[in-house]
């Protein structure tokens, strides 16, 4: 057991050695960037594509898609209108780390682009133990899943900045309640920023491209 936590904590921290220097670069650019994280199926790539399409000749979008076998999630983004999108396939990890990461950002002009989304691996648990040197972490659920996953993954709740409920058109199918929802969330962290939206519909969605906008323009140094 001993011998697994020292190679555990060694992974870390060449993980996060890795994750400082991305950081450097990124900010040295001053772009913006999201590790959007999520259980699979909440709608991550979803966000995505209706990110592209509506801000893509407001900001320079680049992502970076992860999966674990496919390249399916990032082809349909370029479909969506993403101009720069490198896919990362684990091969089976259940997350993405730093090493992955920077392979893909050596392929990226860091000259051309205003915010980077990273979209992990669809899992809660392993991907908040790792740093990919980006400014916040967005945590997605959907009113398909449980009110409760908050309190049950507290480690990426506490380390998320933002919190995306998605899949508001169906509310009132299943017992997910957002108040509740909401209430758990910030039990977890009184300061996550949270939007409540539908990929399908469009509800919502304007106010989280404003906030994408405004957060890009401060990390400019630029008033939105």
């Amino acid at each position: 057991m001993n011998n697994r936590i020292a190679i555990e904590k060694k992974v870390l921290s060449a993980n996060d050695r890795l994750a400082a220097a991305i950081r450097a670069k990124l900010e040295e650019q001053r772009i913006l960037s999201l590790n959007l994280v999520s259980s699979p199926g909440s709608g991550k790539t979803s966000l995505l594509e209706r990110t592209l399409g509506a801000l893509n000749s407001t900001l320079r979008i680049a992502v970076i898609a992860g999966d674990v076998q496919t390249e399916n999630d990032a082809n349909r983004l370029v479909k969506a209108g993403g101009r720069l999108v490198r896919p990362i396939v684990t091969g089976g990890a259940c997350h993405l780390d730093a090493a992955m990461v920077t392979r893909a950002l050596d392929q990226l002009d860091f000259g051309h682009i205003d915010l980077l989304f990273i979209e992990n691996v669809g899992n809660l648990v392993c991907p908040s133990s790792y740093d990919l040197g980006e400014d916040m972490k967005v945590a997605l659920i959907s009113t398909t899943e449980g009110d409760d996953k908050p309190l049950k993954y507290p480690a990426m709740f506490r380390r998320s900045s933002v919190l995306v409920i998605n899949k508001t058109d169906l509310v009132g199918l299943s017992d997910f309640d957002v108040p509740r929802a909401r209430d758990n969330a910030l039990t977890i962290n009184g300061k996550l920023r949270i939007f409540e939206i539908s990929c399908r519909s469009g509800d919502g969605l304007q106010a989280w491209y404003e906030w994408l906008i405004e957060q890009a323009a401060i990390k400019k140094g630029r008033p939105s």
